[in-house]
């Protein structure tokens, strides 16, 4: 029996999904994404969560009605796909991204759910009545009517069956190759037959494999069709696993007549064989979990120009740094509706690209700045003023979010070993960014973190700050040889499990 609290799964809330009234849109856009790493009969993964967030914030920002499922049992998964069914219409966009185990049996391609079975040489029926058959998705969209498919599948991981000690089922690792029918673009993280990488090397803390970290940044560009976005993966992805001696190409296969673009409409077309699916709005949040909350969202999301912001706290208030595609002459911004724009001012830099001082991307609001609307604008090559343009600023929410990305790009500081008067593991570094955590546990000399280490209240006003009476760090056992951690951050998502040894 596996313990109750080795077993973390986000449970989908399909009554709920069920219930949700969508309004009838044509040709509206809807995606799931599926991450499974808590398997329970073959190995673990680590980033496959990480992985199916990352492309439902991305999807998110295109416009998309996003589903998420999280660590989906065979039953948990039939029910979210028969609630995803309900809401693809004739005529409408449809994406769906699975991170997890794949495998490849005759021919034909599963996706693995947390309770498949262990099986070994002989069982291949065990898994084909235990898992999902990729074709069959695709089919059982199609039949909705759905006019674009576009299904990722970041499932080409090393045969999960290979047990030391036993003959291991037949098949290897990734994938194998597949013809989807006219409509649909199907794209691998790895080539077929080939295996994809969660990570360059054991120092490489990106928290996305190395095929999704490629592919999130190309889709997310604006004016790219499917194509471009799938060949500029294969060669980023193939350069980087070159760089460490593995062969990783992904794999795409297009049946679709004409271009797809889900970020503007590409350049130079004429439109003749373009279909522009133009991002809409995003709809209703469908997922049971609390997903990862998105960068902060434009609300003017039709212009691709548009700047992006993002919100760092420090000890003395707010950085805002402000991302602009075009070249800027200068930036200036205002918080709410009315008032004078203030000018960011210049570095000391010359961009190339206009030969001119570059103009400052970011600036400072004090730190009980409360939630507005900032408003940024700027003059391009041509002197014209672009904008404003609306970004809403929440600072509870813009907190989390960073706090969030400074843990995930700093997990191997998350705990320190130190003997004075003993042996003692320290915590100070989850301290300073608490504000991000709502719970933290640890094992002893195990890796299934079951003891609750409390963590003092967020201070908003002065977030990083450790109290003078907040405990540290914990005496241990001077017999302990590692120390295993696991955060659920405060949008309910759970970490990987870090352990440390001394």
């Amino acid at each position: 029996m596996i313990p109750h609290f080795a077993i973390r799964t986000a449970v989908l809330a399909v009554v709920a999904v069920l219930s949700l009234v969508v309004p009838a849109a044509a040709e509206k856009r809807v995606a799931l994404v599926v991450g499974n790493n808590d398997y329970r009969n073959i190995p673990r993964l680590q980033k496959a969560v990480n992985d199916a967030r990352a492309m439902g914030d991305t999807l998110r920002q295109l416009g998309f009605t996003v589903m998420a499922a999280e660590n989906q049992t065979r039953k948990g998964f039939t029910e979210t796909l028969l609630a995803f069914d309900q809401i693809v219409e004739l005529g409408d966009t449809t994406f769906f991204f699975f991170a997890g185990h794949g495998f490849e049996i005759g021919g034909e391609n599963y996706l693995l759910p947390t309770d498949v079975e262990a099986a070994s040489a002989g069982q291949e029926e065990l898994v084909r009545d235990g898992a999902m058959a990729a074709e069959r998705v695709i089919s059982r969209l199609q039949k909705r009517g759905a006019k674009t498919s576009i299904f990722v599948f970041d499932a080409c991981r090393n045969n999960p069956f290979e047990h030391a000690g036993t003959r291991a089922l037949a098949g290897g690792g990734g994938l194998a190759a597949m013809t989807p029918p006219e409509g649909v673009f199907v794209v691998f993280s790895a080539g077929a037959k080939q295996t994809a990488l969660d990570r360059l090397s054991d120092d490489d803390s990106n928290p996305n494999s190395v095929f999704t970290r490629n592919f999130v940044r190309e889709l997310a560009k604006p004016g790219l069709n499917l194509v471009q976005i799938a060949k500029r993966t294969q060669f980023d992805v193939r350069d980087m696993t070159a760089a460490v001696r593995h062969l990783q190409t992904p794999a795409y296969y297009d049946q679709i007549v004409g271009d797809v673009v889900l970020n503007g409409a590409a350049p130079g077309s004429s439109g003749e064989r373009t279909i522009a699916v133009e991002p809409q709005s995003p709809g209703p949040q469908l997922a049971g979990l609390p997903p990862v909350n998105p960068a902060p969202r434009l609300l003017a999301p039709d212009s691709t120009n548009a700047p992006i912001a993002s919100f760092s706290r420090h000890n003395g208030g707010w950085t805002v740094a402000i991302s602009i595609a075009d070249p800027a002459l200068a930036i200036s911004w205002r918080m709410g509706e009315s008032g004078d724009f203030k000018d960011t001012g210049f570095l000391d830099t010359l961009d190339q690209r206009t030969r001119k001082r570059v103009p400052s991307p970011s600036f400072e609001l004090p730190a009980d700045a409360p939630a507005a609307t900032l408003q940024v604008r700027y003059i391009d090559v041509n002197g014209d003023m672009q904008g404003p343009f609306p970004i809403r600023f929440e600072p509870q929410a813009a907190l989390v979010r960073d706090q969030r990305k400074i843990l995930d790009l700093t997990s191997t500081s998350w705990l320190a070993f130190r003997e004075f008067n003993g042996l003692l593991v320290y915590y100070t570094h989850l301290m300073s960014y608490r504000c991000a955590i709502r719970e933290m546990r640890i094992g002893i000399d195990s890796g299934v973190p079951d003891k609750v280490i409390k963590l003092p209240p967020c201070n908003l006003k002065d977030p990083v700050a450790i109290p003078s009476d907040a405990q540290v760090s914990l005496k241990l056992p001077p017999a302990t040889k590692s120390v295993s951690v696991e955060l659920t951050f405060q949008d309910g998502s759970v970490s990987e499990i870090k352990t440390f040894r001394r």
